[in-house]
């Protein structure tokens, strides 16, 4: 407790009227905190200039001091700070006006001490009716003490606000550093979504061409499909054929091996019979070199298909058979007339389209046909006959 608290004499200003204390009415020692606590500089130089004429070397203290002095008596300045004090302090002086007497008003003025809001609570107190001269010195000296722990603290704080300054410049500069680092980092993204989105946009332009050459070799393939509605079934004729000829092939091996061992055995036999009496050797075909030839029969009867390859494979050449035709696809005649050496032609069992491919293929690539009008088994022997003594006269 101060020692003015501990010798303060008893508070009987009850009979003191209501009027509020007006600023020049007040003692002269409370005009220099009041204009120095309760009104801003900004504020004071700005109602100066509305009642007096500022020299342009006038500074803050020559300001302050020279409207302390109006306040000594009611002048226009004098006046001008009371309207704005009041208007400024509205809240703080309802606040107070409910105190009836001195304890009431240093009740509420400890109060608003102890909260730090004392600027509008220390006018609301000086002008209050029931604030005598001892009550104004007890005010007017905690706002003493006030202020020069706040000028403490103003230096603490300017102490603390220069290291809060060079942290701030520190920070600063790294969020300088921080913004350019995003910057080329945003750049940097932005560039690479542009290069992104060139190659989406690539990427999409492909896929329609890809999307394009699909849709016109699937109407390439229905076309063609639709032209050769048998593929199918020519692709898997074709794969009976090389089977057919690998078969053959086989065969004609054996049939080799088979005749070299028959060769074998009669020449054994020959060494231990003795010779039969001489005979005419019966007619047979004159070789028109086949052995290991491969001879395509195109046309004649089924039943005497046998017939021909017993015929043709007893001189060594391989056999291959295509019904003209009939039952067999026209369109594989191809095939088989290639892989021929020979071509034997039934004119009198041939479809007209299988005739003219055989005609027209052997023409064109010069492989020799011989054409058998009757289908025949003597017939086909009695035209290779011929082309066999043919081709002897021809070399003699």
């Amino acid at each position: 407790m101060c020692d003015h608290d501990r010798a303060k004499p008893a508070l009987h200003n009850d009979a003191a009227g209501s009027r509020r204390h007006k600023l020049w009415e007040l003692a002269n020692n409370c005009h220099c905190p009041i204009i120095g606590v309760c009104l801003p500089l900004g504020l004071l130089r700005k109602l100066v200039g509305k009642v007096a004429t500022l020299s342009a070397q006038s500074d803050d203290y020559d300001l302050h001091v020279w409207a302390v002095h109006e306040c000594t008596n009611r002048s226009r300045m004098a006046e001008l700070l009371q309207r704005t004090l009041d208007e400024r302090f509205a809240g703080p002086i309802r606040q107070f006006k409910d105190a009836r007497d001195g304890e009431a008003l240093m009740a509420l003025w400890r109060k608003a001490v102890d909260s730090g809001d004392t600027a509008g609570a220390f006018w609301a107190a000086l002008s209050h009716p029931r604030c005598d001269a001892w009550l104004t010195e007890a005010i007017v000296r905690d706002m003493h003490m006030i202020q020069h722990q706040a000028g403490a603290s103003v230096r603490v704080d300017l102490g603390r606000f220069a290291e809060l300054q060079k942290q701030n410049a520190l920070l600063a500069a790294e969020l300088e550093q921080t913004r350019d680092k995003a910057a080329r980092a945003a750049e940097a993204r932005a560039k690479e979504a542009a290069r992104l989105v060139e190659q989406v946009a690539q990427l999409r332009t492909e896929l329609a061409q890809r999307d394009t050459a699909i849709d016109t070799l699937r109407r390439q393939l229905d076309a063609l499909e639709a032209a050769l509605p048998d593929m199918r079934d020519r692709e898997r004729l074709l794969r009976r054929v090389e089977e057919l000829e690998a078969r053959e092939q086989a065969l004609a091996e054996k049939m080799s091996q088979l005749r070299q061992r028959l060769a074998r055995e009669r020449q054994e036999a020959s060494a231990t019979v003795p010779a039969p009496l001489p005979v005419a050797p019966p007619p047979r075909v004159v070789p028109i070199a086949l052995a290991d030839k491969t001879v395509l029969c195109v046309g004649g009867r089924s039943s005497n298909v046998p017939n021909y390859r017993e015929l043709l494979e007893r001189e060594g050449a391989r056999f291959m058979h295509h019904d003209g035709g009939i039952e067999q696809a026209s369109e594989l005649l191809d095939t088989s007339l290639a892989a021929a050496d020979l071509v034997i032609c039934q004119t009198g069992c041939i479809s007209h389209q299988a005739y003219w491919r055989v005609k027209d293929f052997c023409k064109r690539t010069g492989k020799r046909c011989l054409y058998v009008d009757n289908p025949s088994t003597s017939s086909l022997s009695f035209c290779l006959r011929r082309a066999g003594e043919a081709a002897v006269s021809a070399v003699e």
